[in-house]
């Protein structure tokens, strides 16, 4: 664990454990930075066909740690720390926003895996997952939409990321007392808000340049609605969806299975907005079928 925070150490759950011991660095390069970018990554799995997961906004790949190992057993299984989040190096040079996310994305794709991927995203990395399959569709056999962003405009408090409001912004979100709360309300058994699962959430908090990445990122905008462009994407698609999704709350499900042509909409009884974390298991179903 020596490439990660100290606290990783105080892992409980052995789910987490095995996953902090599987994760990965490659130095990926970009146009984005002269000097190549360190990003993490977990593999688990063989197979022929890959299964890329991409967590959500202020996460990590921890976040598939109940999901990644169902999947690898019938999947080669991939999870990537998007650029500006999770593990992956937060260089002084980079600016962080949707459009270099989605460069970095495909190049760490383009070093790693280099064939077509089932492409998982997960809340804010379902709008990851959206724009990279309009943008690279050659990458992408197949898209799994987890509880997703993508057709609600960006907020506007990137506006307001000045000094001193942007390191405020920060330091609430890094307080563990607001992020506990922002886990209880992520699930409808409040019972998986463990400090195990506090933990993992947090632990990326640690690294270096977090708090300018996220500024970086919300200055930028962040992800808007793709609803005009969506209708665009060819890839059978899957959107699972929490029945008791308290975060982006359940119209956005019927209305992503309208937009994408392609599509079927799975619901996720007694769940909240972390179907791969509250129920792992059905998820996988979903996605394996």
């Amino acid at each position: 664990m020596v490439f990660l925070p100290f606290e990783a150490q105080k892992l409980s759950d052995k789910t987490s454990i095995d996953l902090v011991n599987r994760i990965e660095f490659e130095e990926i390069a970009t146009p984005l930075s002269p000097q190549p970018i360190s990003t993490s990554y977990l593999r688990q799995g063989e197979g022929n066909t890959p299964v890329l997961l991409i967590h959500g906004f202020d996460s990590s790949l921890l976040e598939f740690r109940r999901l990644s190992p169902i999947l690898a057993q019938q999947y080669q299984t991939w999870a990537v720390d998007l650029l500006g989040f999770g593990f992956t190096k937060r260089n002084n040079d980079l600016l962080f926003s949707p459009e270099t996310i989605k460069t970095h994305l495909y190049y760490t794709w383009k070093t790693l895996i280099e064939q077509p991927v089932i492409l998982v995203g997960a809340s804010m990395g379902g709008a990851t997952a959206i724009d990279f399959t309009l943008t690279y569709p050659e990458a992408v056999s197949k898209l799994v939409l987890i509880d997703s962003a993508g057709l609600a405009a960006p907020p506007k408090i990137g506006k307001f990321m000045f000094p001193p409001f942007d390191s405020l912004a920060t330091a609430f979100l890094r307080n563990l007392k607001v992020r506990q709360k922002i886990s209880e309300s992520a699930y409808y058994d409040k019972s998986f808000a463990t400090e195990d699962a506090q933990l993992c959430a947090a632990l990326h908090l640690q690294c270096a340049r977090w708090s300018q990445a996220l500024i970086s990122f919300t200055k930028s905008g962040g992800y808007g609605s793709f609803k005009q462009n969506i209708v665009k994407i060819e890839q059978p698609t899957t959107i699972i969806w929490g029945e008791n999704d308290k975060i982006l709350g359940t119209k956005d499900a019927e209305k992503f299975e309208k937009l994408i042509p392609n599509s079927q909409l799975i619901w996720i009884p007694k769940c909240g907005h972390v179907p791969h974390l509250e129920k792992a298991e059905l998820t996988a179903k979903a996605i394996i079928n």
